[in-house]
């Protein structure tokens, strides 16, 4: 099948590649030249384990390129993804839709025959109901099918999620376009991929709800984490108990900093303001939203307490930017509110990650950026934890302590073991389980 995607962030390449690996002829298309001729050179603007070499495997197999024009790849298109950003909007909260307005009526220039166009971008209920409009309107005898086909990658595993998902969504009960993409997906059949077909507005609702409800998991297992706090009791041993009955599920119960990401927060908020205008009021979503906010700033004040109450004139060493590990996005990152709590408390802030530090500069400017994380930990009055990056996990304890200039440890993670970092003289906080103080 000949598949057009157009906007190659974070889901567009992803999906793009993993099409063309499927044997479909694929062309990704974008409006930054820029950005089209790094990814003809081979180069990947994103950062995620494995793309870099699918997408050469099949730009050098002639199943995938990139353009910046839409018109060809589209007239000749099965069918046409879009996959194009739809951030929060200024003001209020809702997706903002422009980028999938304008792709929608340039497609609709652009067909030619029977077309599957496919929303493939977040988008609020009934937003397939508008891009139907907008290509009749545009060209009115466009033999067009519009679907919801909503993603459910995982930053760090996204091409693992694409070619080996839970279920694949497809919203559209018109039986040409299923046939059209039952065809696309049939290269999963042999990895049994279940593909679940409902109508377009009941596909667009189920991306909301999924990623409301995994932030929902998150954010009470933070709660139950200060709980544990308070009481004596150990969160991972608790989320443990609670995740092996299988009407829970253990997924999603690591207690941390908060969510953040290019999803969930979005997402959360674009669920909420969809309720408001159907007179709906998702209350237990609200809360969500709220608690998560508050959370990220109040992990500054963790630091602080563990660090004597006062940051004025400390040195703070954060290990991990990103929100989570295995990608370089710094998107709603718990990180950047903790920093910004931390300066605004008069310290002083070395960070290191493995892959977000480019990124990161644009959101946390007047730090200081180190090239490892002993470097970053040299002379610190205390350490955190932020991003549970696999490099963090079997730091040399004995090396990290000699670097610092105080032995304390704020792990929002949990990545260590109390015992352990105690027996090796540290300060050690975590959330959800009793401190620890150096033996």
């Amino acid at each position: 099948m000949r598949i057009a995607m157009i906007g190659t962030g974070y889901v567009g390449l992803v999906s793009g590649a993993c099409f063309a690996d499927f044997g479909h002829q694929v062309t990704c298309v974008d409006k930054d030249a820029e950005k089209i001729a790094a990814l003809k050179r081979g180069e990947i603007p994103i950062f995620e384990p494995g793309l870099d070499t699918l997408v050469e495997t099949n730009v050098k197999a002639k199943r995938l390129d990139f353009m910046t024009d839409l018109s060809v790849p589209v007239g000749e298109a099965d069918a046409v993804f879009i996959a194009v950003g739809t951030p929060s909007r200024r003001g209020d909260g809702h997706a903002d839709l422009t980028y999938v307005h304008a792709a929608a009526r340039e497609i609709a220039r652009a067909v030619s025959g029977f077309t599957v166009v496919v929303n493939k971008s977040t988008v609020p209920v009934g937003t397939g109901d508008e891009v139907e409009r907008l290509i009749r309107e545009t060209n009115p005898g466009a033999d067009v099918e519009v679907a919801s086909n909503p993603e459910f990658l995982r930053e760090g595993a996204a091409i693992r999620d694409f070619k080996f998902p839970d279920r694949i969504v497809i919203g559209t009960s018109d039986e040409r376009a299923q046939r059209v993409l039952a065809e696309i997906y049939r290269p999963l059949s042999l990895n049994q991929g279940p593909l679940m077909f409902t109508a377009r507005r009941t596909a667009e609702l189920i991306k909301y709800a999924a990623n409301a409800f995994l932030a929902t998991k998150i954010t009470f297992i933070n709660e139950i984490a200060d709980l544990s706090e308070k009481v004596g009791a150990d969160v991972q041993e608790v989320a443990r108990g609670i995740g092996l009955d299988n009407r829970i599920g253990s997924k999603f119960l690591h207690a941390g900093p908060g969510y953040g990401g290019s999803c969930f927060p979005k997402d959360t908020r674009a669920l909420i303001k969809i309720a408001q205008d159907h007179d709906v009021q998702l209350r237990i979503v609200e809360a969500v939203l709220g608690v998560n906010d508050i959370r990220k700033r109040a992990m500054a004040r963790k630091v602080a307490a563990a660090a004597g109450g006062s940051l004025r004139g400390k040195t703070i060493a954060v290990l991990g930017l990103t929100f989570k590990p295995d990608t370089d996005d710094m998107r709603e990152a718990p990180s950047i509110p903790l920093v910004t709590g931390l300066l605004d408390m008069g310290a002083k802030v070395r960070a290191h990650d493995p892959a977000g530090m480019e990124q990161a500069r644009k959101e946390l400017p007047d730090i200081q950026y180190c090239d490892d994380p002993y470097a970053c930990a040299k002379g610190a009055d205390a350490m955190v934890l932020v991003t549970e990056w696999v490099q963090y996990r079997a730091m040399d304890l004995e090396r990290l302590k000699r670097e610092m200039a105080q032995p304390v440890v704020v792990d929002l993670r949990n990545i260590y073991r109390s015992e352990e970092m105690a027996a090796h003289g540290f300060v050690y906080e975590s959330v959800g389980r009793p401190s620890r103080k150096e033996k």
